[in-house]
């Protein structure tokens, strides 16, 4: 088990993130519709630069609308700012699509989100658009039985030198690591979390993490946590790096103050900028200092 440290505050080393970002407006980029199929937005939307458009996949929701269920919504933006919904919406309405993170690989895009009952599920598509779902994962202990049954969520996936290494919470406690070279069985490399919460005031209590990215030589991961005990939490994103995916190490505090409650962070490179989106309840964009 790999518990956080105590954060430094000194630049990531990986490429020199920034640790201050400043927002752009006091207004969201990309905000629900009331009344509509998306009158609200839930947890971690993904936002991808894929060549000159820059691409949004989110989650909306109508919770007028019995039973609720949460759909796969899409818009496209030509500078990551002003975006435009896709006339297709929802691209996914007859299961549940919610804190999806998406792999672009080859020319297939890979979507791992949770399903109903925050169990990890892989989608796939040609194009971003039509997508068809492979199912619920299968992720196994070490031993090779199927892990605990309960809610295994918010998933956040990288290939690296031809294996895919999943991370996933459970119940906001703790992050687990996984590892598949097909897809179809991934295969914890530790039964035991290998991030826990705290021992900081703003993630002590849950923890879960959003994108991992590689840069030169090291990782790069977003996490929000909150340490806040009761109901409504306030959650904020900070940054761990890590050299083996496996070992971490915090290197920020809340890249935004904890008052904002700002969560599910995405960190996006814009030729020498770097940009941070907050994308729950609401998507907003932050410029790196």
């Amino acid at each position: 088990m790999c518990l956080l440290l105590t954060a430094v505050h000194s630049v990531v080393v990986a490429d020199e993130i920034p640790l201050s970002f400043s927002t752009v407006s006091d207004q969201p980029i990309f905000v629900a519709q009331p009344g509509a199929w998306d009158a609200k937005i839930r947890e971690r939307g993904w936002i991808m630069r894929d060549g000159e458009l820059w691409k949004l996949w989110y989650t909306g929701y109508d919770p007028e609308q019995q039973p609720v269920t949460m759909k796969l919504g899409y818009a496209t933006s030509k500078d990551g700012i002003q975006w435009t919904r896709a006339e297709m919406n929802p691209l996914v309405s007859d299961y549940w699509v919610e804190d999806m993170m998406v792999v672009k690989h080859d020319d297939t895009y890979y979507m791992f989100s949770e399903g109903s009952q925050d169990q990890a599920q892989l989608m796939t598509s040609r194009d971003g658009i039509q997508w068809t779902r492979v199912g619920t994962l299968d992720v196994r202990l070490k031993a090779g039985e199927p892990i605990p049954a309960g809610p295994f969520g918010t998933p956040t996936a990288i290939l690296d030198n031809g294996v895919w290494y999943l991370f996933y919470e459970r119940r906001d406690e703790g992050i687990w690591l996984a590892t598949s070279a097909d897809m179809k069985t991934w295969t914890n490399v530790s039964d035991d979390p290998i991030i826990v919460p705290g021992p900081d005031s703003f993630d002590r209590r849950m923890i879960a993490m959003n994108q991992v990215q590689k840069i030169g030589n090291r990782y790069v991961a977003v996490l929000h946590g909150t340490g806040d005990e009761m109901k409504p939490r306030r959650w904020s994103t900070f940054l761990a790096e890590s050299s083996d995916l496996l070992h971490w190490r915090k290197t920020s505090g809340p890249l935004r103050p904890v008052e904002e409650n700002k969560s599910s962070g995405l960190l996006l490179r814009e030729d020498n900028r770097w940009r941070f989106y907050t994308t729950h309840d609401r998507i907003d964009l932050h410029l790196g200092k």
